[in-house]
């Protein structure tokens, strides 16, 4: 009797891939950059506790956190050129161990001893600043590129639900515990932040070359450029790619315009249009539960033309200085501002991505410096502008003005060769 041949078994699909959730390596680096997230976050509002307490001046308030603001904005640019020249892992270990000892100095300041609290300051914002290109770089060692954007997603939504819940939790804590012990927690996150993450390389990932083990040979060593000429390397590459110069020019609007008239007139405008702190409360925990929103979603979608999209989502922060121009609703200021937030996680985690895709692997901390220099560098300078602005001309034409170049300036940036999909070819973005 014959026998009925058995079918051929067909080809087994390929296993779909494993969630960045459950990659160990990217999870001991998630933790970490979620500790020194949390750690920047809490430090001046714990400061501003202690104003409340009476134990730190609102003029000292001022000195200490310009002192750090000081340090970030020197240690950025160093670090960039630090991470490219060695260890990404190395740099992460020591500017968090700088910052982490910055919170004993600043508790053992407090109340007794302003210089000794500013220059404690001055040391965290320089592990602050050191470790943001340092985390950038170490991102595209330890994740595939296929998954980079869920993972900058994924440390979006981290350092958001640390600003929604962070205060509710401190303002907990500061019942039980005094504002020198809320110092002593912050240093604990950044020895976190110091201690968690790996190494870096992990499977699928693209190793920056002469960051590792190839950067303490004697040889590479010897044949490095001075700090120079390496920082203006970081320079040139940058400008290689038009897409991240237009990005840069749009931040700049955004945040010296957008952000810092925000910051000044909401207050205001919550207290003489609306007679109420209510306004200013809900809008700004609007933003962060905005720009949840937008993390979410963008670790999923991915539009065809995701410069543009990117832009345009930017664009969206000029809903928030425009409602405030207009005499609505407070609701709908509210509303503005989630769409604000929104759009703002629209923009950073491609762009993020994009920095870590498109950029040369050895010279992408000099180039991430750049970006977070733009971006924390210049709000104070918005902020020391916009205030006498406002005194001068009144809070609508202001307003109106830093709107217009919300909606314009990142507009401008989109038309700019390449950023349709933050990619030198059309290929590369759309992926």
């Amino acid at each position: 009797m014959a026998t009925t041949p058995v079918p051929a078994a067909a080809k087994s699909a390929s296993p779909p891939p494993r969630s960045i959730l459950r990659d160990s390596a990217f999870l001991r680096l998630w933790a970490g950059t979620t500790a020194s997230g949390l750690a920047t976050w809490a430090l001046p509002f714990v400061l501003g506790l202690a104003v409340l307490h009476r134990d730190l001046g609102a003029a000292g308030l001022g000195l200490v956190l310009a002192a750090r603001t000081a340090g970030f904005l020197v240690a950025v640019t160093v670090g960039g050129v630090l991470a490219d020249r060695h260890s990404r892992r190395a740099v992460v270990l020591w500017s968090s161990l700088a910052a982490a000892a910055a919170a004993p100095l600043l508790a053992a300041g407090l109340g007794r001893s302003l210089l000794l609290m500013s220059a404690a300051a001055v040391l965290a914002g320089a592990g602050q600043g050191a470790c943001r290109p340092a985390f950038q770089a170490l991102t595209a060692e330890t994740v595939a590129p296929e998954r980079r954007q869920r993972a900058n997603a994924a440390m979006t939504l981290a350092v958001r639900s640390s600003t929604l819940a962070g205060p509710a939790l401190t303002s907990l804590l500061a019942a039980f515990l005094d504002t020198r012990t809320l110092l002593l927690g912050i240093g604990l996150l950044w020895l976190v932040a110091a201690f968690v993450p790996g190494r870096g390389v992990g499977a699928g990932a693209v190793p920056a070359a002469g960051s590792a083990s190839d950067a303490s040979s004697p040889a590479v060593a010897a044949a490095r450029p001075g700090f120079r000429t390496e920082f203006l390397d970081g320079i040139r590459e940058a400008r290689r790619h038009p897409w991240f110069l237009a990005g840069l020019a749009a931040l700049v609007a955004v945040v010296t315009l957008g952000y810092s008239a925000t910051g000044v007139a909401l207050p205001l405008v919550s207290r003489d249009r609306y007679g109420t702190a209510w306004v200013l409360g809900a809008s700004t925990t609007a933003y962060t539960v905005g720009a949840l929103g937008g993390a979410l979603l963008v670790a999923r979608w991915r539009p065809r033309s995701q410069g543009w999209a990117a832009f345009a989502g930017l664009a969206a922060y000029g809903v928030a200085p425009l409602s405030l121009t207009l005499p609505v609703h407070a609701a709908v200021v509210v509303a503005a501002y989630a769409v604000a937030g929104v759009g703002i996680e629209l923009f950073n985690v491609p762009w993020f991505t994009a920095t870590q895709r498109e950029v040369a692997p050895d010279k992408l901390a000099r180039v991430s410096s750049l970006d977070f220099l733009v971006s924390y560098g210049l709000a104070p300078a918005g902020l020391a502008l916009i205030a006498p602005a406002i005194g001068a001309f009144g809070v609508t034409p202001v307003l109106a003005v830093c709107a217009a170049a919300c909606f314009l300036v990142p507009a401008g940036a989109a038309l700019v060769p390449t950023a349709r999909h933050f990619a030198r070819t059309p290929s590369a973005g759309t992926g």
